[in-house]
């Protein structure tokens, strides 16, 4: 019987057997390698990555196609919803130092499954995902562009990020209304050292009225939390190259360090 894709969960299946083998080039998957896909749905990238690493683990929602799943002997199904998936035991349970996580996003959470997989970084290999096109940009943003946002900086302080692939609509059934793209994401060894929670403050209120200049948002906070070091207020967000955000962010922690 056939599965019919079910708009909630965002299904789009991707069909198109040559942009398959690209993204399976790009991910480069090899025997043994602990691997996790997210939403693998119809199995159409599941079965080329489990013929080259042998067993995967497959995080899928729907109810029918984790059924579906179960069936294939070198698969191990988490049904669940990926934004409740601890992947640091998943990691654990395998035995894995670092996990490749892959997979073909829903469109309507990926912002929310790459925030919650950047708890996870430091048991994270690699993660290749497709995700829709302009969310791909604004991930890999450069300062000074109009797709250069809070994702684009949050991101980048963790990964190193390219965009690998280009994947048009008529790869999928149904085919979506957008672009897509694959975007390979690389663990920083090295990051700088952060409170999360204040840089991600710190962002939003940078970002919140991007065509402002900075001294009427992110001055105002700034004096709140009794930052009095130097730091150029009159420019806008998206002028902040990603190296400053992390510096003020460590700054404020500093200043803060005796409340």
């Amino acid at each position: 019987m056939k599965h019919v894709a079910r708009k909630r969960f965002g299904q789009h299946f991707l069909s198109d057997e040559s942009v398959i083998d690209a993204i399976v080039r790009e991910i480069d998957p090899r025997p043994g390698q602990s691997m996790v896909e997210i939403g693998p749905g119809l199995a159409a990238l599941t079965q080329p990555l489990v013929e080259r690493v042998g067993k995967l683990a497959v995080v899928e929602l729907d109810r029918d196609l984790a059924e579906r799943l179960r069936r294939h002997p070198q698969l191990e199904v988490v049904e669940a919803d990926v934004l409740k998936v601890d992947f640091r035991a998943l990691a654990d349970a395998r035995g894995a130092a670092k996990l490749r996580v892959v997979g073909n996003l829903p469109y309507n959470i990926s912002s929310p499954i790459l925030f919650h997989l950047l708890q996870y970084v430091d048991r994270v290999a690699d993660q290749h995902f497709m995700l829709q096109k302009e969310v791909v940009d604004r991930m890999v943003a450069a300062p000074a562009t109009s797709d250069y946002g809070r994702l684009s900086v949050m991101l980048q302080w963790r990964y190193a990020m390219e965009d690998v692939l280009f994947v048009p609509p008529e790869a999928f059934d149904p085919p979506p209304r957008v672009d897509s793209a694959v975007v390979r994401m690389v663990p920083y060894e090295q990051p700088v050292a952060v409170d999360e929670q204040l840089l991600s403050e710190l962002v939003q209120v940078s970002f919140s009225q991007r065509r402002k200049l900075l001294r009427h948002t992110l001055g105002k906070w700034l004096e709140q939390k009794g930052h009095g070091g130097r730091f150029d207020l009159q420019r806008r967000a998206e002028e902040v190259p990603v190296p400053e955000y992390l510096d003020l962010a460590v700054a404020v922690s500093r200043d803060g360090a005796g409340w």
